[in-house]
């Protein structure tokens, strides 16, 4: 596949972030959303979560770390998106050189902002693929940690900050492991 094809484009974006949005606002008014997921992850992730919830989540959390870096591995450029973040880098570094010459501190700004457009580019077919799947656990849990009663994790975590430490935790791991950028 050409690098056109792994770029996908902002609109595509941002139509899949308000379907995101639609679908996470119609969960509680079309029933057959939330029946749908209720049925499939009840029955799959809540059975984790009922044999112990604290290992439990940390499993879903793992399993959802893989499948999110997974996807950001195969569905971007990884090859392009190294070579940006290499020549960052280089610019950075060509930075801190001028950090007293102001003009030409503005010039490596200017061309280090260039890279920003690319480089969301490049990441955004990830996020395509795992806005609308995430958007739905994220209901689902929500439903389920109420009925729980908002149980906390180690007595002080709620469910959301627990999944957000330990998925940029597990994340950074499998990443690195994996050689995603």
């Amino acid at each position: 596949m050409n690098n056109e094809g792994k770029e996908g484009s902002f609109r595509t974006f941002f139509v899949i972030m308000i379907l995101s949005l639609v679908i996470a606002g119609m969960w509680d008014v079309v029933p057959a959303i939330k029946d749908s997921v209720h049925y499939v992850l009840d029955n799959s992730l809540g059975y984790l979560m009922n044999w112990n919830l604290t290992i439990g989540m940390m499993i879903i959390v793992i399993l959802v770390a893989l499948f999110t870096v997974l996807i950001q591995k195969y569905a971007t450029d990884q090859k392009t998106l190294k070579e940006l973040r290499k020549e960052q880098k280089l610019l950075q570094e060509e930075m801190k050189k001028y950090r007293d010459h102001p003009q030409k501190m503005m010039e490596l700004q200017k061309k280090s902002f260039e890279f920003v457009p690319k480089t969301m580019k490049l990441s955004m077919r990830s996020i395509g693929y795992t806005a609308v799947p995430l958007i739905l656990l994220f209901r689902w849990f929500n439903d389920v940690f109420i009925t729980l009663g908002n149980p906390k994790f180690f007595g002080f975590m709620t469910w959301f900050w627990f999944y957000l430490v330990f998925v940029m935790i597990f994340s950074g791991i499998i990443k690195k492991a994996m050689k995603v950028v």
